[in-house]
């Protein structure tokens, strides 16, 4: 089952999609949210999750701190699980501090090249076998939706070639757990 770990929604479970996605293991996003956490990017920050399949990682970060989360899933099921959890964390949020979330249900780069929203912090989380030129499209089309101080995570595949990056982004590092890949980027 997949929960909320921490924040005011802490321990909140979190409706999956049947099928389709996959969804980061709590082992990853205990670690990713540890990381985040230590660079103190989540508390204000303006979050975009790419792929959000349940909506889990974006919905962490409104939990922990975040003021505004997109989230964006093109598969139409897997959306309509994103409201359902998207309510059910509004419902635990308090009254004077409630994220402010969205979710667009779109391919992730139809809606890059549609928004003019800038962001914080985003996740991109796209199936294993996407290929490796959809990905590098979406990074260079990400670039001007990145704040000057923004925080990229991406998660592929341990099998997967490492990202090619577009000009304007750069590896910060590289942590692997099993058979994921994290890739943290930030604006060159």
């Amino acid at each position: 089952m997949t929960r909320i770990i921490a924040g005011f929604a802490g321990s909140l479970a979190l409706h999956v999609p049947k099928s389709g996605t996959r969804p980061t293991s709590d082992r990853v996003r205990e670690a990713i949210f540890s990381a985040l956490e230590a660079r103190d990017v989540l508390v204000g920050a303006r979050v975009l999750d790419l792929y959000a399949g349940s909506g889990a990682l974006g919905l962490e970060a409104a939990s922990r701190g975040a003021v505004t989360v997109m989230l964006v899933e093109r598969d139409g099921a897997a959306a309509t699980i994103c409201r359902k959890n998207m309510s059910s964390l509004l419902k635990a949020a308090p009254r004077d501090s409630k994220p402010k979330i969205e979710i667009r249900a779109t391919a992730a780069q139809t809606f890059l090249g549609s928004s003019g929203s800038t962001y914080d912090l985003v996740f991109i989380d796209p199936p294993y076998d996407v290929p490796e030129d959809e990905v590098e499209s979406m990074l260079a089309a990400l670039g001007p939706r990145l704040g000057p101080h923004a925080t990229v995570c991406l998660e592929r595949s341990t099998r997967s070639p490492e990202p090619v990056l577009p000009a304007g982004l750069e590896l910060d590092r590289r942590k692997d757990y099993g058979d994921t890949a994290l890739y943290w980027l930030a604006p060159a």
